[in-house]
């Protein structure tokens, strides 16, 4: 593609509707699932259109098994969007969440994973935790941070199978507590009863050390927390107090640089037009 001045009004105009035009050719013509999938985020970002964007996304999952469309699709199916009616479809979402899962999409799988082993899941979702899991570590092992994030904070609580459930019915309330941590604070473990239920999930600190570790490494500030939080009281290993504030304050830079680009976007959003 030919340079463009980006500051003109009139070339970045052509240039956008030349962008289309290949996209369009490289999908439709050459049918590179790429490329498709790049077309369908120039009609969701571009030309807001979100019901043939949602049609391409669909397409290429389905003709050219391309994970990432499969997602896009997904959260589509989820919320509703690109359709004629706004209520979403969990069932679909889950449905191509799990195909892009299989395709090796990390996002995928960590949505397909939260679906199963979340307590709020939807209705139309039947609660599999051990599936579940096996979801989210397949994420983890993706690097996806959020993945290896949650993961840590079920070892942390355990999961019981609570309420007379199966093993495919199991609360999660404990395990899904971690998620909420601001570092540099770890929540507390609970206290464990046989008479609350047996555990899917035994609490394995061990465990959690490792997936948390995992997760400050790929940069999730709240894993990094509890990794400060893990070394200072000696859980999952051995107590360390360097290493304790050295990670509190990553956490506690990766909360400040959040914090900024926070601010950068609103200041952008009042910048004149």
């Amino acid at each position: 593609m030919s340079s463009f001045d980006l500051k003109n009004e009139s070339e970045v105009k052509e240039y956008i509707d030349k962008l289309g035009v290949e996209y369009r050719f490289g999908c439709y013509s050459e049918k590179k699932p790429e490329v498709c999938h790049l077309l369908g985020d120039y009609l969701e970002g571009i030309q807001k259109d979100f019901e043939k964007a949602a049609k391409v996304y669909r397409s290429n999952c389905d003709d050219y098994n391309y994970g990432k469309s499969c997602l896009k699709y997904g959260n589509y199916s989820f919320l509703g969007k690109g359709r004629a009616s706004e209520k979403g479809d969990p069932a679909k979402a889950f449905a191509y969440y799990e195909k892009g899962c299989t395709l090796n999409d990390p996002d995928a799988c960590l949505h397909s994973g939260l679906l199963l082993v979340s307590k709020l899941k939807p209705k139309e979702i039947t609660r599999d935790v051990p599936k579940g899991f096996e979801l989210l570590k397949k994420s983890c092992q993706m690097n996806n941070a959020g993945a290896c994030f949650y993961l840590s904070g079920m070892y942390i609580s355990g999961v019981k199978d609570e309420d007379g459930q199966t093993t495919k019915g199991p609360s999660s309330s404990e395990a899904t507590a971690p998620v909420t941590v601001t570092p540099p604070a770890q929540p507390a473990a609970p206290a464990l009863s046989a008479a609350a239920g047996t555990f899917v999930v035994e609490r394995d600190m061990e465990k959690a050390f490792e997936f948390a570790y995992k997760a400050c490494e790929l940069r999730n500030m709240y894993a990094c927390a509890n990794l400060s939080q893990m070394y200072a009281k000696g859980d999952g290993t051995a107590r360390d107090e360097k290493k304790a504030e050295k990670f509190k304050q990553m956490a506690l830079e990766m909360q400040d640089e959040v914090r900024k680009q926070q601010q950068l976007t609103f200041q952008q959003g009042l910048n004149p037009t």
